[in-house]
């Protein structure tokens, strides 16, 4: 498999919510610095377990997508989604574009890391187990779906708690677009395989909106596979 380009990463994976947070970061930061970042997308066969395949094991060990290769950094290699948009913007973005500055503004960027947690620890986890046991699961199991759809609403409702009086999860004021909201949105893009009702979380519902105008934001929706 070659990793000949010209673009400066390769991304494995396919459409996920942590594929698109991947790719949407990739393309807030193509249109920043449109000189700088580009990439490939190399589609990998998870039906067919490739992403348990030995050479892709060599890349990540967890055997999961997206995996992030920086062909500009000798191949450097960062698998774990939270990392891949931490490493991307600690090398990527020196404008600061779509993250805060750890020394100068040490509260905006702990919030920032909080509501990133918060989509690994508690909204990810909840919303694919919740579309595993409604759509994928070989077997119905009414309580699995009723927890894991009720923890998965449980979950926005928090977020519409953060949301009230703000546009965007961290940062001053009504807030700032950063990896916080990159990072959250993409699993609650996905609320209509679960047959959520997002009206019922209207400030959440204003806050996906928002996010869904940006340009990169529907690039990175809409990636193509290029390799």
């Amino acid at each position: 498999m070659s990793q000949q380009s010209e673009k400066p990463f390769l991304l494995y994976g396919l459409p996920t919510p942590n594929m698109h947070k991947t790719t949407v970061m990739l393309e807030e930061l193509k249109a920043a610095y449109p000189n700088v970042v580009d990439y490939d997308v190399r589609k990998i066969d998870m039906a067919g377990n490739e992403q348990k395949e030995p050479w892709f094991i060599k890349l990540n060990p967890n055997g999961r997508i997206p995996v992030l290769v920086d062909r500009k950094r000798d191949n450097f290699i960062v698998f774990e989604t939270a990392a891949i948009l931490l490493y991307l913007a600690q090398h990527y973005d020196p404008g600061r574009k779509l993250h805060f500055d750890p020394t100068t503004q040490q509260n905006d960027y702990s919030e920032m890391l909080q509501w990133i947690f918060f989509a690994h620890g508690g909204v990810g986890p909840m919303q694919g187990q919740a579309n595993h046991f409604f759509r994928a699961a070989p077997e119905d199991i009414p309580y699995a779906k009723k927890r894991y759809l009720d923890e998965t609403k449980r979950l926005y409702g928090v977020l519409e708690i953060r949301l009230k009086d703000r546009d965007w999860l961290a940062g001053p004021g009504r807030g700032v677009y950063s990896l916080a909201d990159l990072n959250v949105a993409p699993w609650v893009y996905r609320h209509p395989a679960l047959g959520i009702n997002i009206d019922e979380f209207p400030h959440v519902k204003a806050w996906l909106s928002r996010w869904q105008e940006r340009a990169p934001v529907q690039a990175g929706l809409n990636y193509q596979t290029t390799t």
